[in-house]
């Protein structure tokens, strides 16, 4: 989350909190499998993206305006805690 709120475009194994903190191909890059053959996958994707400046910028523009804070967590917290109890 750091990265991307920098610029930094991360690659990631797509699964937990990768997956849904990074969206593949706007984001950053995600691979679906751990052997080795689609980490590179991704490598190559980030560095096709490198040399596509436009596109590059898009990328980083879309990763630094996500919103990491606590308001969404928080209010989906909240709402879940009054439908428990009945509020």
């Amino acid at each position: 989350m750091y990265a991307q709120r920098f610029g930094s475009l991360p690659i990631g194994h797509q699964t937990g909190g990768l997956a849904e903190t990074i969206k593949d191909g706007e984001t950053g890059f995600l691979f679906a499998q751990p052997p080795t053959e689609s980490f590179l996958g991704g490598i190559r994707r980030a560095f096709e993206t490198f040399m596509a400046k436009d596109r590059l910028d898009s990328m980083r523009r879309s990763a630094m305006a996500q919103s990491f804070g606590w308001d969404l967590s928080a209010a989906y917290c909240s709402a879940l805690y009054r439908k428990t109890v009945g509020a």
